[in-house]
């Protein structure tokens, strides 16, 4: 506890000590958008200093032309979707289907230090969320593809979506995507499964007031993020949340007094563990591992107790079922730490 605290002191003089954190307006044009990936050979779209804010907007995974046949009014499309739609040449797109915004180049940030990302502020930007069904048990979806997308109201005056009647879904927003780019050994690589760039992580706990920790593969960081969920049960089982367009305010640090190999994360109430593979049991081993690991580098356990912890007071969820790589996290409560 001793050496944790010390090393946020020293964290926190470092950032007094530095200029104050500029912010940096990045809106999602196709010249700011990565379509569908993640890559250390990217070109940058903005640079950054280390404890600046990017003031980012997102678009919704889908196009125009799908939201219109699902119902959507031409009027009620983002103007900007259309223009990232049109203006990003198919040869540009891939391997993945997610619109991201970035990369964002990070004044500092080499391989093997840790991004911080502060999930500062996230706003809808939009009234209205898709669902679409496939997913995990597709069997459940209509055999017409064309009925399987459905459009719900946000409203973002109460911060609930109607379901059906009597059934009020509230709304946590949350960027499914946050990551940096992979090792350059592995080039471009999709968006849709997560890793130890984080990327696809579908976590619905890192909503405003969270923390993620990415470890970095690459000069720069080269962090995107995307994929505005308005709300998301664990497992996302039928490939979908309520999908919708974000705006985000997110502050990125480079972290040099930090080694990771996998993500990891911290609400004000819990700490956050991580693991992806295409295995559900190795995923679940990671993210337990990684959990063990934690308190015994930061809480000062043995290796054996913080195993018993973790067993005793942590809870084992899973993140994701749907995006190649499954996803378990491993939540410990921060309130049992005295």
């Amino acid at each position: 506890m001793i050496r944790t605290s010390l090393v946020l002191a020293v964290t926190a003089l470092a950032l007094a000590g530095a200029p104050a954190a500029r912010t940096h307006r990045l809106e999602a044009t196709p010249s700011t958008v990565a379509y569908g990936w993640y890559d250390a050979a990217a070109k940058s779209v903005l640079t950054i200093a280390s404890g600046d804010i990017i003031d980012v907007d997102t678009l919704l995974t889908n196009t125009p032309t799908g939201l219109q046949r699902a119902g959507v009014p031409d009027d009620q499309i983002q103007g900007s979707l259309k223009a990232v739609v049109d203006g990003v040449p198919r040869e540009a797109r891939g391997p993945g289907g997610h619109i991201l915004t970035g990369p964002v180049f990070v004044e500092g940030a080499e391989p093997g230090d840790v991004l911080e990302v502060r999930i500062q502020a996230i706003e809808l930007a939009i009234s209205y969320a898709y669902n679409g069904c496939s997913g995990f048990l597709p069997e459940n979806c209509p055999e017409d593809r064309s009925q399987r997308t459905r459009i719900f109201h946000l409203d973002r005056a109460h911060m609930t979506a109607e379901f059906a009647p009597g059934i009020i879904i509230p709304l946590h927003p949350f960027f499914g995507s946050m990551g940096v780019a992979p090792d350059p050994a592995a080039g471009r690589i999709s968006s849709n499964p997560p890793g130890t760039h984080a990327g696809n992580l579908d976590n619905r706990l890192l909503v405003a007031g969270s923390t993620l920790y990415i470890p970095v593969h690459a000069r720069g960081a080269l962090f995107e993020v995307g994929d505005g969920h308005a709300a998301q049960g664990d497992g996302e089982v039928d490939q979908t949340a309520l999908e919708t367009s974000l705006r985000g305010r997110l502050q990125l640090i480079v972290r040099k007094d930090l080694s990771l190999t996998w993500p990891r994360a911290e609400t004000p109430s819990e700490y956050i563990a991580m693991g992806t593979d295409k295995d559900l049991t190795v995923a679940t081993k990671t993210a337990v591992q990684q959990m063990v690991d934690f308190l015994v580098r930061d809480k000062h356990l043995t290796r054996l107790a913080a195993y018993e912890l973790t067993s005793i007071a942590g809870n084992v969820v899973v993140t994701q079922l749907v995006d190649g790589n499954v996803g378990v996290h491993v939540v410990m409560p921060k309130s049992i730490f005295r």
